[in-house]
């Protein structure tokens, strides 16, 4: 056999060799849901209506998006969640924006009251996003905003 050949063998075989443990590499890559975008808005009662806290992001994954779990906390609380307990916290109400991509928001209504009650200063959102696939992300500081008075 000519060197030549054996060169070009070789090359073939390395090539050939590295699609397939790339195409392997894809195939057994986990991917995990993915949170951008992610915006907050809070709006204090007035005399004559309700006040409101908004929470909205994309979520994305190769497999679609099962939904969003919301969990708004004061830094002042020193509260620490985890994954595990923003499984039983409300839902984000989401809508698909493509075959990967849905766009989630949360909203809570404040009243006079409640906001009369509301610890000023820093506040968190934790999120937990589930994968059709049933991956999770867990972001425990999500967002951040100021509650005044």
């Amino acid at each position: 056999m000519s060197k030549r050949i054996l060169f070009s063998s070789l090359i073939g075989a390395v090539a050939l060799g590295g699609v397939a443990a790339g195409g392997i590499a894809l195939a057994s890559a986990p991917t995990e849901p993915t949170l951008e975008n992610g915006s907050t808005r809070y709006v204090a009662p007035s005399d004559g209506s309700a006040g409101s806290f908004t929470y909205t992001a994309d979520v994305s994954d190769d497999s679609g998006i099962r939904g969003l779990k919301v969990l708004v906390w004061p830094a002042s609380s020193k509260l620490d969640p985890t994954e595990a307990e923003l499984r039983s916290v409300d839902s984000a109400k989401c809508r698909s924006t493509s075959d990967e991509t849905t766009r989630c928001t949360y909203t809570l209504k404040v009243t006079k009251q409640e906001a009369a009650e509301l610890a000023e200063g820093t506040w968190y959102v934790s999120a937990l996003a589930t994968a059709e696939d049933g991956d999770t992300t867990f972001v425990p500081h999500a967002a951040a905003f100021d509650v005044t008075r």
